[in-house]
């Protein structure tokens, strides 16, 4: 029987909204970072938003793209790079954060000898159909 007053969204008591970041296996997004989703909501059952860890290796950059939708959040784990931010570009390194607005063109370089690692939360969450490579 459907409760009307149950919010689907705002009552998730009933899952394990849970990860372990040796159970997420990487991929290799649109734009050429490698990323480990350890929150999204079609795999863990969040409502809103998504968090990733990406990784730019020494010497690589990510391809120029942009979300219409989506506004991220990136905060600087390990390393140092440079940020192409709309018609910006600034250097980046571990404990840095960075916002991104929806439709803003960006794109990372690691110019650095180590991997350059970052925290990504976006929000709405994070979706392939929602990058557009420029």
């Amino acid at each position: 029987m459907n409760d009307p007053s149950h919010d689907p969204i705002h009552d998730r008591t009933h899952l394990p909204i849970r990860s372990a970041y040796d159970s997420v296996a990487p991929y290799l997004t649109r734009d050429g970072s490698v990323i480990r989703e350890l929150m999204h909501p079609d795999v863990h059952g969040n409502a809103r938003q998504s968090l990733a860890e990406a990784t730019v290796a020494p010497g690589a950059r990510t391809l120029l793209h942009r979300h219409q939708r989506t506004e991220e959040i990136y905060h600087f784990t390990a390393g140092h790079g440079v940020m192409t931010l709309g018609s910006s570009v600034f250097e980046v390194a571990a404990g840095d954060t960075v916002c991104i607005a929806p439709g803003s063109a960006h794109r990372l370089e690691n110019t650095g000898d180590a991997d350059l690692r970052l925290l990504c939360a976006c929000s709405p969450a994070y979706s392939h159909d929602d990058t557009e490579l420029l």
